[in-house]
């Protein structure tokens, strides 16, 4: 059995433990309100704005623009994975990290060339160990960043898909469900989707007339729109791993309640088995002088 002094040190360091993860909890707490509000605040315009593009694009040829081309024969895919910097938020970032690697090993096995674009030092570093190209990385942005860059890594993928250098774009991030649900989600952002769009506006049942043509207006929104989604997937992501590390801080911290009840009572046990020693050594004793 673990003596007194033992038993007293591990529920110390359980105490610290839990002031930690207490602390964690009211920090993640505060940042998820900051990140929701964010998220709740560009919600609308990502709607009206897909609400727009749909309405167009439904319309509008492939030939129209270059982004809403799809390729017959695909060489190379892009996989964009937008993961937290920082852990201790349960499973959140392992579960996207996990979903873009079966696409890459599908893709893979397809034939295609993977080529991953992380935000995010924990996806960054996960594809890295599993041996695929990471031709564009930003680590260290998740807890302060704006739509800028959204926009440099926009552009970045453009180019691409309109130099050939990709085929395909594929964005991988986790959404805000609520603070209980987080989940990965997959969306294929080059070429853009006709049909997708079209689904969108299929019920609103608007007439909008457009100055300029519906040409000119998709040369500048089209690319937007992939600017868009990314800002859309960061935003999700920063929510959804405050509300991860909020809600595994929480276990850890009744967790810790639990060891800590279960150690009183070991140490309750130790010093009453202890006790117990003493008065048997005392009872002893005394019958030995009476003898």
């Amino acid at each position: 059995m673990a003596s007194l002094r033992d038993v007293q040190t591990k529920i110390g360091a359980v105490k610290k433990t839990k002031q930690i993860t207490k602390a964690m909890n009211m920090v993640a707490s505060a940042k998820l309100r900051n990140a929701q509000s964010r998220i709740e605040r560009f919600k609308p315009y990502a709607k009206k704005f897909d609400e727009m593009l749909g309405d167009l694009a439904s319309g509008a040829d492939e030939s129209v623009h270059p982004l809403l081309a799809k390729r017959e024969q695909k060489k190379t895919i892009g996989i964009v994975v937008v993961t937290s910097d920082r852990g201790l938020c349960g499973s959140f970032n392992a579960n996207i990290i996990k979903e873009s690697l079966k696409l890459a090993r599908a893709k893979k096995a397809e034939g295609l060339d993977v080529k991953f674009f992380c935000v995010g030092k924990r996806g960054r570093d996960a594809i890295v160990k599993s041996g695929f190209e990471v031709v564009v990385q930003y680590r260290d942005v998740m807890a302060h960043f704006d739509f800028s860059l959204a926009s440099k890594l926009g552009n970045e993928l453009i180019n691409g898909f309109l130099d050939g250098t990709l085929d395909e774009v594929v964005l991988c991030y986790g959404e805000f469900v609520n603070m209980i649900k987080q989940l990965p989600v997959m969306q294929e952002i080059l070429p853009i989707s006709r049909e997708a769009k079209a689904e969108v506006v299929a019920g609103s049942g608007k007439d909008y007339i457009y100055e300029p043509s519906v040409e000119g207006l998709l040369a500048e929104l089209l690319p937007r729109y992939v600017k868009v989604q990314v800002y859309r997937g960061m935003l999700d992501t920063s929510a959804s791993e405050h509300a991860a590390r909020m809600t595994s801080m929480e276990n850890a911290t009744h967790s810790c309640n639990d060891l800590i009840n279960s150690l009183t009572l070991l140490y309750n046990k130790t010093r009453q088995a202890a006790i117990t020693t003493d008065l048997m050594d005392i009872v002893s004793g005394a019958e030995a002088l009476k003898g």
